[in-house]
């Protein structure tokens, strides 16, 4: 059995880039987690987690562990407090993005349920990232339709 606490400070991955500064720990990865995704994030003051998105395959939550992160979903933006738990079901009912608007850091982990092949997209910004269960297949912006019979022989 593999442990991981939520109050520690063993991160994975960093991202420093301005307006987007996190750390991260691969919480799932690192206690074995194979259908249930985790991952724990420490966002900076005036950063955010994530584009604003959502899942066509799979349902995310997110539960505060500290601070008072803004959330922001179809219905708008309201702030978080801790212990809450929020559920984003799939498809643009589930569109959500984390933003730290205090000034101190917020931490939150987020959970997944991990089913792939998936569609995200970015609802800001028209892209879409569609994977397969091995892997990515692309992240482009959509262009125009094209007929199911065009270019087959």
């Amino acid at each position: 059995m593999k442990i991981f606490n939520l109050y520690g400070d063993n991160w994975d991955e960093p991202r420093d880039r301005e307006g987007w500064r996190i750390k991260e720990a691969f919480v799932g990865h690192r206690i074995g987690g194979a259908l249930i995704g985790a991952s724990m994030a420490e966002v900076e003051p005036g950063s955010k987690l994530w584009p604003y998105h959502t899942h066509h395959a799979n349902e995310e939550w997110v539960i505060v562990l500290r601070g008072e992160p803004t959330l922001r979903t179809p219905e708008g933006e309201q702030v978080l407090t801790e212990g809450d738990v929020v559920c984003f079901p799939r498809g643009k009912d589930g569109a959500h993005q984390i933003t730290n608007s205090t000034d101190a850091p917020i931490r939150v982990l987020m959970l997944s349920s991990m089913m792939g092949p998936d569609i995200v997209e970015y609802l800001d910004t028209g892209k879409v990232w569609a994977t397969s269960a091995e892997g990515p297949i692309m992240f482009a912006r959509p262009g125009p339709p094209v007929e199911y019979w065009e270019g087959e022989e």
